[in-house]
């Protein structure tokens, strides 16, 4: 796990450009704390930042391998889960090894096979090979998404990193957003590809970019597929269960401490149950670590998102896996924090947010490194097994557009109301969002026989696998990283994402609950109370000192003459958010604070040029 840049530029030698191409890479400090490196040949610059994983001593990058027609050069971020089978393949096909990395095995399997390495990989990654014996530069992004990866084009070549950060260091990348830029912002849709800031592009997830004197080119080597599920019901759950066995095994291989993130839900805790079990072979115990909030497990009150605390949940889990757990609690004061709003506002480049959820998530990840250098998540179970509420929801279901939007607009209204009205007229996002669904949900293909009503649980089964999911993945994958710790996401292994896909939803939800795939799968490993339990979102601070601190900060906003942030934001909507008693505060007027605090964090921040024409 690391972070990655880099330039090509084929009209220069870029060996007289190392200032620019240290800068790019020590934007990725905190994405690898543990060693730099940086690489030039030619018209091609790389650079990269280790957080070390595997083979601690071997896998310095970047790594490079002289040919007689060139170099072959190579930085990655990430894990390759089956790098052992693949390095004993390529090993038999005469590779010499000189490290026990996996970064090595890539290396080789690119000598190997080419681009088509990119289909033997089991795994989350996003690497970039400048391969001399054809100037060409080679980019390669995991199937699901889970490691980000931009790029940026110039007149003579690319810019690339893991992150826009990266990216923009380089006076060539325009610090520049658009009314496409703020509408991918405000939507929640996340469009493959977009990237928000003007002339950057995501590598796509499951897709090979190619930049060489003739261009760019794009190759898709993945992507969710509709295929006939023929097992039934037993069949399904013993294939799921010998899946997850097969999957944590594989993603708890680690040269450094790892953990699980517990959070007393279905997903977590099967996922730690089987680590538990797992490492009980070798005598280990699986450490495990879950959020709450002071006061919170005490004055719990029930609602339709949350009908339980997590706390007595994720204990009963740590007793019965015999885990060696800590509770991280955090006060209002903490998730108030401007430096926390900051860190996470510069961990994602963009002001795209869960309020108090995206500071409680890096207030956590930031304990876990303590004591912890990777951990298991259950994240995106949901989207694969069918566990959110809008699955359920019969207007989010049969509504022409993303589900979730929803079931969001349902508890906290307009994301955007915010705005002012000049903006929101120019952004329309009703338009955006209504022309962004029409080509999500063009080509899912439909099964011969398949009914109305599964064809319609197909489609949104994979809008929340190919944009919901990235969004979150997007998320845990800034937050972890801005403290230099790696989060594995067992859920999201394409063996597993492609079979349940394509099971039917009569049998993802055969006893009339969500994810009843997953429950049964590992219901010997759950205590009963977990088995029971009901669907509970990622916890959100009851307190309502969290918001009064809010208001504090947006009045300390409002007194600041001139601020840019209200060429976009409503003064008056934010004055009155910032005003309300605290009995008044709603779920929408909490979210207008935080959404204004983290529009005027970003502009301070990254003092980007904002076009609205």
């Amino acid at each position: 796990m690391c972070g990655i840049t880099g330039w090509v530029s084929f009209d220069r030698d870029l060996t007289a450009e190392s200032t620019t191409l240290d800068a790019m890479t020590e934007t990725m400090s905190c994405r690898g704390p543990d060693d730099r490196g940086s690489w030039t040949g030619g018209p091609a610059g790389l650079g990269h930042r280790r957080l070390a994983i595997i083979d601690l001593p071997g896998g310095r990058q970047p790594m490079t391998v002289d040919t007689p027609t060139g170099t072959v050069a190579l930085v990655y971020s990430g894990e390759t889960y089956n790098f052992t089978e693949l390095r004993r393949e390529l090993a038999g096909r005469g590779h010499r090894f000189t490290t026990e990395s996996d970064t090595e095995v890539v290396l080789r399997g690119y000598l190997e096979w080419g681009e088509a390495l990119a289909e033997r990989l089991n795994g989350m990654y996003a690497f970039a090979l400048w391969d001399a014996r054809h100037d060409k530069l080679v980019m390669i992004r995991d199937r699901m998404g889970i490691k980000p990866f931009y790029y940026y084009e110039t007149a003579d070549g690319v810019l690339f990193g893991s992150e826009p950060k990266a990216i923009l260091a380089n006076p060539l990348a325009r610090r520049r957003v658009a009314l496409d830029g703020l509408r991918e912002v405000f939507a929640m849709v996340k469009t493959p590809g977009h990237a928000v800031w003007d002339g950057m592009r995501e590598v796509e997830p499951g897709t090979v970019v190619t930049v060489d004197r003739a261009g760019l080119r794009r190759h898709v080597y993945w992507s969710l597929e509709t295929k006939a599920h023929t097992d039934d019901r037993d069949a399904s759950i013993g294939k799921v269960r010998e899946l997850l066995d097969d999957i944590v095994r594989r993603q708890l291989v680690s040269d450094v401490p790892r953990c699980t993130l517990l959070s007393g839900g279905l997903d977590s805790s099967a996922m730690t149950a089987i680590a538990a079990r797992q490492l009980s072979e070798t005598g280990e115990t699986v450490r495990s670590f879950a959020v709450d909030f002071v006061g919170q497990a005490d004055n719990f009150v029930a609602d339709e998102l949350r009908g339980t605390p997590d706390t007595p949940f994720v204990h009963d889990v740590a007793k019965a896996s015999g885990t060696d757990h800590r509770d991280i609690v955090l006060d209002s004061h903490a998730l108030a924090d401007p430096e926390v709003r900051a860190k996470m506002i510069r961990a994602r480049d963009i002001p795209m947010g869960f309020g108090d959820m995206d500071a409680s998530l890096y207030l956590l990840f930031h304990a876990i490194r303590e004591h912890s250098t990777v951990a298991l998540s259950g994240e995106s179970a949901d989207e694969v097994f069918g566990g959110y509420l809008q699955f359920f929801d019969e207007g989010a279901r049969t509504a022409d557009t993303f589900p979730w939007l929803v079931r969001f607009a349902d508890h906290f209204g307009d994301d955007s109301g915010v705005l002012r009205p000049d903006v929101t007229a120019a952004l329309d996002l009703p338009r955006y969002v209504k022309d962004s669904y029409a080509t999500a949900v063009t080509g899912i293909r439909r099964l011969d026989g398949e009914s109305d009503f599964e064809y319609r649980m197909r489609k949104i089964c994979h809008l929340h696998l190919t944009r919901f999911v990235r969004i979150l993945l997007d998320r845990k994958d800034r937050a972890s990283m801005a403290v230099g710790l790696e989060v594995r996401v067992p859920f999201c292994d394409h063996r597993l994402v492609e079979y349940v896909y394509n099971a039917p939803w009569s049998l993802k939800s055969f006893d009339g609950r969500e994810k009843s795939l997953l429950r049964e799968a590992t219901a010997d490993v759950l205590p009963k109370s977990v088995y029971d339990r009901v669907k509970s979102p990622y916890p959100s601070t009851q307190d309502p000192q969290y918001a009064v601190a809010l208001q504090g900060h947006v009045k300390d906003l409002l007194a600041t003459p001139g601020h840019p942030v209200f060429d976009l934001v409503d003064r008056g909507r934010a004055t009155r958010a910032a005003e309300r008693g605290t009995p008044q505060i709603t779920q929408a007027s909490r979210r207008d604070l935080e959404r204004t605090l983290d529009l005027a964090l970003w502009l301070d921040l990254y003092k980007p040029e904002v076009v609205l024409s």
